[in-house]
């Protein structure tokens, strides 16, 4: 290559790097390079004196999509150039300039509002279930970020449902919670973004200050901006050129936390002179996992919106119906060790699902076969406690030492730790810890074995320049995470499990748009494959519902180990919701479905239980949600249980609900049955 820079970029990819006089929207499709593009062009607007690095603000929406991009940037030589999240680079201004509008400091931020809200919940509600303040958590994340005021609330609120609570009990919530805040003198991570706007707006002089700091702006992941950050962005951006935001529609999958994609689609009719860049030669996978997501996504092959492979190749996605999710759960371990045996690594095959609760029998699966795993979303690396004390004595002992190896120093401070080159027999704390640090040894390891004489100075600073980085160690392991968890993430092999009706779509997502952010979210998740892609799913009560999403690559429902057969269907009718066909009668689409699906729940018991519900929350005088909340009256309704112990194994009922109201609900059940 003659330029570094821009010869590393398909047509599409250089209009970005180069398109410097305009703004500019990049719809980008999954795994078309939209990281590099971005990365690139800034990279080569530094080198034309176009940019200055200081002044140049790349935002990103996770810590590991910062860490990515400054590790990408550092690689082309742009250092000093910022990659941050939303919220770390408006907390750094609110730490700076908080004291010189208001003359105090800016407040604590705390870290988990769970008790904040479960406080708020039992003083206004007489309830604290745990259930019931994650919803209402999520619902106070959502009003703030979408800008609404627990005082407007109650009049935008209509058609959301939050366990039961009422839009006016919802809103006394959010006050409450809004009060204890102030009392404790704590921010939320939504206040930060709002402190911050307001320097911007109504602070003139800081304002100007805030914004001949950072003059150039790339902003990623634009289709997951809510009301709150698109208005914080247009303020740091005040009207100039000189942004681009980058985004996939397609993906969009956070309409729970406030995002709207309409930020994304309607940001070059907000800005004069806006250039649009579309990418859609596709880099991860081969044809075959494209074209089944392009399916998913209902997308016509060939058009300007299906994304084009450019890649090998490789074997066509399978799909596999299973009598329950013990059997399938015991296929993808099956599955998981056979392409293993064919030379793929641990570390590049992942297990995808819809929600953490079906996570167990697939991690019984796999330790059964001897598989090992790891499950995503939990602690960052660099933010275990044997972790940071490791980084920080390794600083500390190279300090004194910078001309040693950095192995030996390494090897060192791991044994002043306690560390052995031996695991510890058993699970528990003490086999993660180990783990931990001998993951951090082994990725010093492999780096110095690129690097002749490496000293443990140098070693010190690329370690703290991957902590700063989040950039972790890639474990030898099979990576359990749920969809949306895994987008920004890919495998050679993925095996997304539970590809069912009341999983994928969710049962409460059945009506618009939660319905296509689910058909969404599948589509997420199957272009996180490279090669190869298994799907599958099990039955519920008997009857294996595959999702409408692959009623057209997975052939005929597996219904008591017979296939049912498909139906004929006219154009202009509504599609089942069970299997994606299209409805001919009133009475079906009054049902939503064919009066022969199959759903994942007895309707007409669920029904029988809501009513039951209302009458003994009636004459309690508490709300519906109290009794149980509807997720639960799903899951009962799913289950069918027929005894006190078998009500306890389902999830968000513990004993003080069978003492209340078990008996009723399984008098409801009895009678229900006959």
């Amino acid at each position: 290559m003659t330029d570094p820079i821009l010869d590393a970029l398909d047509p599409e990819q250089r209009r970005v790097a180069t398109m410097l006089d305009h703004p500019v929207v990049v719809l980008a499709g999954a795994g078309t390079g939209k990281t590099r593009a971005i990365t690139h062009r800034i990279a080569h607007a530094v080198r034309e004196g176009r940019y200055d690095p200081a002044g140049t603000l790349a935002v990103t929406f996770t810590t590991r999509a910062a860490g990515e991009m400054r590790s990408r940037l550092a690689s082309l030589g742009v250092r000093a150039a910022q990659a941050r999240t939303i919220h770390s680079a408006a907390l750094r201004q609110c730490q700076f300039f908080w004291p010189q509008a208001y003359g105090v400091e800016f407040p604590r931020v705390a870290e988990n509002t769970f008790g904040l809200v479960a406080r708020a919940a039992h003083q206004v509600l007489g309830s604290s279930e745990t259930a019931l303040v994650r919803d209402l958590d999520s619902e106070i994340s959502w009003a703030k970020t979408s800008n609404v005021s627990a005082a407007r609330y109650p009049d935008v609120a209509d058609g959301r449902s939050v366990n039961g609570a009422t839009p006016a009990q919802v809103s006394a919530v959010m006050a409450h919670y809004e009060k204890q805040k102030l009392t404790e003198g704590s921010v939320d991570f939504n206040d930060i973004l709002m402190c911050n706007a307001v320097l911007l707006s109504e602070h003139e002089e800081i304002g100007a200050r805030i914004r001949s700091t950072y003059r150039h702006f790339v902003v990623d992941e634009y289709q997951d901006v809510s009301a709150l950050q698109h208005r914080l962005i247009s303020l740091w951006v005040d009207g100039r050129d000189d942004v681009c935001v980058v985004g996939d529609a397609n993906q969009a999958i956070h309409s729970f936390a406030g995002a709207d994609a309409a930020y994304l689609l309607g940001f070059a009719s907000e800005h004069e002179g806006s250039q649009t860049v579309r990418l859609v030669r596709n880099y991860r996978s081969s044809p075959q996992v494209i074209a089944a997501a392009n399916k998913v996504l209902r997308v016509r092959e060939g058009g300007p919106a299906a994304l084009k492979a450019t890649r090998d190749p490789g074997p066509v996605p399978t799909f596999t119906g299973e009598p329950d999710e013990r059997t399938e759960a015991a296929g993808v371990a099956a599955w998981v060790k056979a392409v293993r045996a064919e030379g793929t690594p641990w570390s590049e095959i992942a297990v995808l699902y819809r929600i953490n609760a079906q996570s167990p029998n697939l991690e019984a699966a796999l330790t059964e076969a001897g598989v090992p795993y790891t499950v995503r979303g939990t602690e960052r690396f660099y933010d275990r406690a044997e972790v940071r004390q490791a980084v920080l004595e390794y600083g500390r002992t190279a300090s004194r030492g910078p001309e040693a190896p950095a192995t030996d120093v390494m090897d060192g401070v791991l044994a002043g730790l306690g560390w052995r080159a031996e695991a510890p027999s058993g699970q528990g704390r003490q086999r993660e810890r180990w783990e931990s640090l001998e993951a951090l040894r082994t990725m010093l390891v492999d780096e110095a074995a690129g690097r002749d004489g490496w000293a443990a100075g140098d070693a010190a600073a690329w370690l703290q320049e991957r902590a700063s980085w989040q950039a972790s160690p890639v474990a030898d392991a099979v990576t359990l995470s749920t969809l949306h968890a895994a987008k920004g993430l890919e495998w050679q092999a993925v095996s997304i499990i539970g590809v069912r009706e009341g999983l994928i779509p969710f049962a409460l997502s059945q009506e618009e748009p939660e319905l296509s952010e689910e058909r969404r979210l599948l589509y997420v998740g199957f272009t996180r494959a490279k090669r190869e892609l298994r799907i599958s799913w099990a039955a519920a009560r008997g009857n294996s519902t595959r999702s409408r999403f692959i009623a057209d690559q997975a052939g005929a429902a597996v219904v008591n180990g017979r296939a049912k057969p498909k139906r004929t269907t006219s154009a202009k009718s509504r599609t089942c919701r069970v299997c994606g066909g299209h409805l001919h009668t009133a009475g079906e689409r009054k049902l939503s479905r064919h009066e022969g699906c199959e759903v994942t729940y007895d309707e007409a018991l669920f029904e029988a239980l809501r009513v039951w519900r209302k009458a003994v929350a009636d004459e309690a005088k508490v709300p519906a949600f109290v009794v149980f909340t509807d997720a639960t009256l799903l899951a009962i309704a799913e289950a069918a249980p027929s005894s006190p112990a078998d009500l306890l194994r389902l999830p968000g009922i513990g004993q003080t609900k069978v003492n209340r109201y078990g008996d009723g609900a399984l008098e409801v059940i009895r009678e229900h049955q006959g």
